[in-house]
């Protein structure tokens, strides 16, 4: 059967059409493959699948149809040559780095990256001997004092969730590459629909698909994009081993969520502009953290990197924690949870929830103090999302 699912080449188009490769059923929606196994036409063609000489399904932890569409698809999407699934964006970082890292080697992470991952380089990869340092984002001085001779990854997370402060991709790529480090970059909050980091000069990026690419709060995943040699042999070398994998229902919804994946992150972003200029008019805000502002230390950079600034932003609120929890519990439509990427908007505290796992000292440094509330602002009428969040402004100012 002819092929046209890859006509046309604008990214709104190839989020609905790349990747696909119909069956003999003429199918016009991507089908699940609910199968752990598959079957082969004999002992010899068994063999040779195991042995790599001949390409095709296997086994559903590292070769499922359902799941390697979703991979073409945001490889395209990404501008890289291949991508890896796997069951959670954590798992995705954890993969890149056991696939890409060893004993000895030395990491320099972004302060104000979430939580879990400060976590996961600090609290477990360090248990085998990958030592991390953080520096902040912004201050490429930083970065470059912080490189040793063993250093041989920077990460990244642009914007950084919660405050939005913006890397300078193509200069830390070519610091990283000026040591021979790679520069991976976590993608999650503006997407390939607004940022393309491989083409700036980032080597791998990781998402969590649990966030904008599902867009509806329905199931956890992530993924790696990069070249072949990192990607489509190491990292997918580990996850064949390691079985940190996507399930075929997740990919399906995941492939369903880029279709739309464009016209929501336009829609995400001005949403939060909007509300970003509202909120720093209002009486108990001290201050809004947002990319699309233009008193934002890293509007002009974040203008020139990204086609848009987003759905998520945050502020601070006079009264510290007290203040922050009174403004959240006063709100009645948005929900009160730490995900992202939501059509619902959602609000949650930082210090408390995201970040809490994080010592207080690691807390400062990333800039999370007690009086910050973030919101991943949705898609319902920017009337009602800004209404709601008028109780929480008059709850603090009552105290």
């Amino acid at each position: 059967m002819s092929d046209r699912s890859e006509q046309g080449g604008q990214l709104e188009t190839l989020a609905v059409r790349a990747g696909q490769r119909r069956t003999a059923e003429g199918e016009q929606c991507d089908p699940i493959f609910t199968t752990s196994s598959f079957i082969f036409d004999s002992a010899e063609q068994a063999a040779a699948r195991f042995s790599g000489q001949e390409a095709g399904n296997i086994y559903s932890r590292f070769t499922n149809p359902t799941v390697n569409a979703f991979e073409r698809r945001l490889a395209v999407l990404e501008g890289g040559a291949s991508c890896v699934a796997t069951g959670s964006g954590m798992a995705a970082i954890l993969a890149t780095c056991m696939a890409l890292l060893k004993a000895g080697d030395h990491v320099v992470l972004a302060n104000g990256v979430f939580g879990s991952t400060t976590v996961l380089f600090e609290n477990y990869l360090s248990r085998f001997d990958i030592r991390t340092t953080r520096v902040p984002l912004t201050d490429l001085q930083a970065w470059a004092d912080a490189v040793e001779p063993e250093t041989r990854m920077f990460f990244i997370e642009t914007p950084a969730n919660p405050l939005a402060e913006i890397a300078d991709i193509g200069a830390l790529a070519e610091l990283a590459h000026r040591n021979d480090c790679l520069l991976v970059a976590d993608n999650t909050v503006c997407t390939a629909a607004l940022q393309r980091p491989l083409e700036l000069g980032a080597d791998i990026v990781v998402v969590s698909a649990t966030k904008y690419i599902d867009g509806q709060g329905r199931c956890v995943g992530g993924a790696v994009v990069g070249n072949e040699q990192l990607v489509g042999d190491a990292v997918y070398g580990y996850l064949r081993t390691a079985g940190t994998c996507l399930s075929p229902f997740n990919a399906w919804i995941f492939m369903k969520g880029l279709e739309t994946l464009a016209l929501r992150m336009r829609a995400h972003s001005e949403h939060a502009l909007h509300l970003a200029r509202w909120l720093r008019e209002q009486s108990g805000i001290r201050k809004v953290f947002y990319a699309g502002l233009p008193d934002h230390p890293q509007f002009e950079l974040a203008k020139r990197q990204q086609s848009a600034f987003g759905g998520l932003l945050a502020f601070e609120v006079a009264g510290g924690r007290d203040g922050a929890w009174r403004f959240i519990n006063a709100t009645r439509m948005v929900s009160v949870t730490a995900n992202l990427g939501d059509a619902k908007t959602t609000i949650t505290h930082p210090a408390t929830t995201t970040h809490g796992r994080l010592t207080p000292e690691a807390r400062l440094e990333a800039g999370i103090n007690d009086g910050l509330v973030r919101v991943a602002v949705g898609l319902e009428a920017i009337e009602d999302i800004q209404a709601d969040l008028q109780l929480g402004i008059a709850a603090v100012n009552a105290r």
